[in-house]
C-alpha cells in the first residue's frame, strides 16, 4: 500500500528569515509610527481625567459592585441557598442562614459578606443565585479605603446599594 506524501516547504529556510530582524524592525517601525503621531498631535490622544471626569460609556452588561435586591413588598430576596458562595471561585462570600418568621421563605441571611478584594467580579454569583438576590449592577467601579475591612461588604451595605440601570427589585416570583 502507497502512501503519497505531500511535502510542504518550511517558511523561514534563508539566514535574513532566521534572525527574525527584518521582523522585530517591522514591529519597532509600528510602535515610533504611533509615538510620532502622539507626540505630533496630542489633542488626538483620547484621554479621561479620572477621578475628576468619571466614564460615561458604562453599560448595562458592566459587572460592578455587588447588591442584594429587595421584594416588591420591600424585605430582602435573599433566601440564604448558598448558591452564590457555592458558585464563587474565589470563595469571598460568607453567609450565615437564620430561620425566617414571617412565613414567606424557611430562611434568611443573619449575615452575608462579600470581600471585594478577593473576588474577581466574574458574575457566577448573579448566575447562580436562583431568587435574582445578588446583582452586580451598581454602576460602581472604583472603590477605596484605608483598611481591609474597608473591602468587606456586609449585608445593610449590600441592600442599600441602588440599581443603575433600572430595576430595583428582584425579578424573581414571590
Amino acid at each position: 500500500m502507497s502512501q503519497k506524501i505531500k511535502t510542504v516547504k518550511r517558511y523561514g529556510e534563508r539566514f535574513q528569515d532566521k534572525l527574525y530582524l527584518p521582523a522585530i524592525y517591522d514591529g519597532v517601525k509600528v510602535t515610533f509610527k504611533h509615538l510620532f503621531d502622539n507626540v505630533t498631535d496630542m489633542n488626538a490622544v483620547d484621554t479621561l481625567e479620572y477621578p475628576e471626569e468619571q466614564p460615561k460609556d458604562i453599560s448595562e452588561r458592566y459587572r460592578g459592585l455587588h447588591r442584594l435586591t429587595h421584594r416588591e413588598d420591600g424585605s430582602e430576596a435573599c433566601v440564604a441557598c448558598f448558591m452564590c458562595a457555592t458558585a464563587c471561585p474565589s470563595n469571598c462570600i460568607f453567609i450565615e442562614a437564620e430561620e425566617r418568621e414571617d412565613g414567606v421563605d424557611e430562611k434568611r441571611p443573619k449575615s452575608f459578606f462579600i470581600d471585594t478584594l478577593e473576588c474577581v467580579f466574574c458574575g457566577y454569583c448573579v448566575e447562580a443565585c436562583p431568587c435574582d438576590a445578588i446583582r452586580m449592577d451598581t454602576g460602581i467601579f472604583s472603590l477605596t479605603g484605608n483598611s481591609r475591612e474597608d473591602f468587606v461588604m456586609g449585608k445593610e451595605q449590600l441592600l442599600s446599594h441602588k440599581g443603575a440601570f433600572g430595576e430595583e427589585n428582584s425579578r424573581a416570583r414571590t
